[in-house]
């Protein structure tokens, strides 16, 4: 863990959220993508690599009362408890490598945009999906975002792992099966476009 969280520790420390490229005041695409699921507003959502992410703030808005964030840059979750001010209370943050993280108790949906693309060996890829699978209940969400086939090979000094639509739902599909597949581009602060594959998956 300590290699990963001083990387993203030093991006957090480094930069203004503003100017990070994976930046969105408004995250669109996982909302377009949580919005049709049956979720009730006291059912549990994680927020894996949440750390600045307005995510969160959507979910508030939208009525949800049971959030955690998880991230493993504790400047990034910091900061976003500052900005979140009193609402931040509301939230559970959570400092951890998420191919670490234990669950206290099962989520309804599991929301990873961008984190599960930096991972690249078979023993992080393999526990990222035994994480996942334990910490979602029967019959819950996932939706996970990565970079597409027209995206980007690096991000941020480290490479990535790129995935189309299929190959993404196929790294989950021993115990979730695919409810929506969509491609999206999102628009970076500094003008660049990033394309995105984004799966909903439904735990079996």
């Amino acid at each position: 863990m300590t290699e990963r969280r001083n990387h993203w520790e030093g991006i957090y420390q480094l930069k203004e959220f503003e100017a990070c490229s994976w930046y969105q005041e408004v995250p669109t695409h996982s909302l377009e993508m949580i919005d049709p699921l049956p979720l009730a507003k006291t059912h549990s959502i994680l927020d894996v690599g949440g750390g600045e992410s307005y995510l969160a703030d959507s979910l508030l808005k939208k009525g949800f009362s049971t959030i955690s964030v998880l991230d493993i840059a504790p400047t990034a979750l910091e900061k976003s408890k500052k900005r979140m001010g009193k609402q931040a209370e509301q939230i559970t943050w959570i400092h951890q490598d998420i191919t670490q993280f234990v669950p206290k108790h099962a989520f309804h949906l599991w929301h990873d945009r961008a984190v599960f693309h930096f991972l690249r060996t078979t023993e992080d890829i393999s526990a990222y999906g035994n994480v996942m699978a334990s910490s979602v209940v029967s019959g819950g969400y996932a939706v996970v975002g990565t970079f597409s086939k027209k995206g980007p090979l690096r991000c941020s000094g480290i490479d990535i792992q790129q995935y189309s639509l299929e190959e993404l739902a196929q790294c989950f599909e021993t115990n979730f099966e695919v409810l929506a597949a969509k491609e999206f581009l999102h628009p970076t602060p500094a003008g660049s476009k990033q394309a995105f594959s984004f799966c909903t998956l439904k735990r079996k």
